[in-house]
């Protein structure tokens, strides 16, 4: 953990707050943290994807990895292992079930991530909610595969993996007019790109639409785009976790940015 980030987590432990849904008067955010956030997830969806998770750990396959977005700073090499890649970039356990309990909650008829990675993450959006379509786009086609892989695995059938810049794709989601319920940001850490993908998005969303950004406090970067997002004109309420923003645009919220200890 870099200075930033550690300085980042201190403050994040100082100021968090509403563990149980305590001392919030937002009855929508009350009831966000008290019953969504603390929900358990089905057992059998958290073994069966956690298995997968320990056979990529195994995995010790070299795959040629296309990095599009800011890359990764543990693997400096294109040539990576499985089971690396699963080490330093899967979601973890915690925030899986944290995805798991959002899809199911907000998740409707469509969830669109950006960042499949090995799809541990996707499986998590995926198995909690089987009646909405998930979208899940990667830029490296190798890691793709493995993703596949994992998906036929795991007898996973509501997924649809798109492969490719994040950048050619969107429009093309877009283009069918598609109003997401639930939105996961992962897998390009730099400001920009995640405040152009986020405003897209934006415009494609409703009141009804969630949108969760993830690594939020890895970089003074992603903390600055962090900062521009939940202070949006259009976002009505927004939740830190640290490791995740989530922003709302539902109608009758007080604009506040709640910072929430998960």
């Amino acid at each position: 953990m870099g200075l930033f980030v550690a300085l980042r987590y201190l403050n994040y432990k100082i100021f968090s707050r509403h563990r149980n849904g305590h001392g919030i008067h937002s009855p929508f955010i009350f009831n966000l943290v008290s019953d969504i956030f603390r929900n358990k997830t089905r057992s059998d969806i958290v073994c069966s994807i956690e298995l997968i998770r320990k056979k990529l750990l195994d995995d010790t396959r070299l795959i040629q990895v296309t990095d599009l977005g800011a890359g990764s700073k543990r693997m400096k090499t294109s040539l990576r292992k499985v089971s690396d890649i699963t080490r330093y970039s899967a979601i973890p356990r915690k925030y899986g079930i944290l995805l798991s309990n959002m899809a199911e909650a907000f998740g409707k008829n469509v969830i669109i991530e950006f960042g499949t990675s090995l799809g541990i993450s996707t499986l998590y959006l995926a198995a909690s909610c089987p009646n909405a379509s998930v979208i899940t786009m990667e830029g490296c086609s190798e890691i793709s595969s493995v993703a596949s892989d994992n998906f036929r695995e795991a007898g996973i059938k509501n997924i649809t993996l798109l492969n490719g810049s994040f950048d050619d794709i969107l429009p093309e989601i877009r283009k069918e007019k598609t109003t997401p319920g639930l939105v996961f940001i992962d897998g390009n850490h730099r400001k920009e790109p995640i405040i152009r993908y986020f405003s897209q998005v934006a415009e494609m969303s409703d009141k009804n639409s969630v949108i969760i950004i993830d690594d939020i406090n890895s970089s003074r970067e992603m903390a600055e785009a962090w900062y521009e997002i939940k202070n949006h004109k259009k976002v009505t309420a927004s939740v830190d976790v640290f490791r995740m923003g989530i922003v709302f645009f539902k109608e009758g919220l007080n604009h506040f940015n709640y910072v929430v200890s998960y």
